[in-house]
């Protein structure tokens, strides 16, 4: 049977529809699942850098999240190091404010090329019973070789002795800048004492291999053949601990002589 141009042209119109909202709700369900693993990832690398999950251990998301139930994300404002409490930690998108120039400022000339500073970061307490913090885990990021490294660092209760660090995202050289996620490397970081003795931010990855923490606090092994990556692992410590980073955080936390006599 013949059919009319109108007929023709309603039909296909209904087909283009049918398709486009097809093709929208795939999409918007993707994103979902993108987001949602993205946010799994993060969970697990900062219950990698408290020692809460082990670096190779095969765990399910539910098992993820019943750890992470330990842990409690606080929103700062950056500059103050003053708690955000009209933010939610669950929607809140640092890397999105740091792009962002109304809700950025651009970061002072730094060895750890950060561009951009948000204007409020998410950081994660672990705390006892009475409420005491016993671990802070601080977003870290700053470029190394190739890339920008995105991960995690955490500080004990006295807010100097490194317990961990992790890096979740970065683009670095499988088998030599690459190495910052060996399991082996980042353990040699336990122990060690983020601050020197003038409180200043004094860890560094060195060339060679370090001593033991109790003999050699503030230095890590380098990495074998990536020295560049090794350096801006050092200067994007050091530039997140200092001043224009969690520095007025910690300090607001208590003095050095009042964390070190808790």
């Amino acid at each position: 049977m013949q059919r009319s141009p109108l007929y023709t042209i309603l039909f296909a119109t209904a087909v283009c529809i049918v398709c486009a909202v097809v093709v929208s709700s795939s999409a918007v369900s993707l994103k979902e699942r993108q987001d949602f693993n993205s946010a799994l990832e993060k969970q697990r690398n900062v219950l990698i850098a408290a020692g809460l999950l082990g670096d190779k251990e095969k765990v399910s998301p539910e098992e993820i999240e019943s750890r992470f139930a330990s842990i409690r994300g606080v929103v700062i404002d950056l500059e103050t190091g003053e708690e955000a409490a009209d933010i939610d930690p669950l929607t809140f998108d640092q890397k999105k404010r740091a792009t962002d120039p109304a809700t950025s400022r651009v970061a002072p000339a730094n060895a750890a090329l950060v561009k951009r500073l948000p204007d409020y970061v998410l950081v994660y307490l672990v705390e006892g019973e009475t409420g005491a913090i016993e671990m802070i885990i601080l977003p870290i990021e700053g470029y190394g070789l190739w890339s920008t490294l995105y991960g995690f660092l955490a500080l004990d209760a006295d807010l100097e002795t490194v317990r961990g660090i992790t890096f979740y995202q970065h683009g670095e050289t499988a088998g030599l800048g690459g190495e910052v996620d060996n399991p082996r490397w980042k353990a040699k970081w336990d122990g060690r004492k983020a601050f020197g003795e003038d409180g200043l931010p004094t860890i560094e990855v060195i060339k060679g291999p370090a001593g033991p923490p109790a003999e050699d606090p503030y230095r890590v092994d380098g990495l074998s053949g990536a020295t560049l990556t090794a350096r801006g692992v050092t200067n994007l410590v050091q530039f997140w601990l200092g001043e224009n980073g969690f520095g007025p955080l910690l300090d607001k936390l208590g003095t050095r002589e009042e964390r070190r006599a808790a």
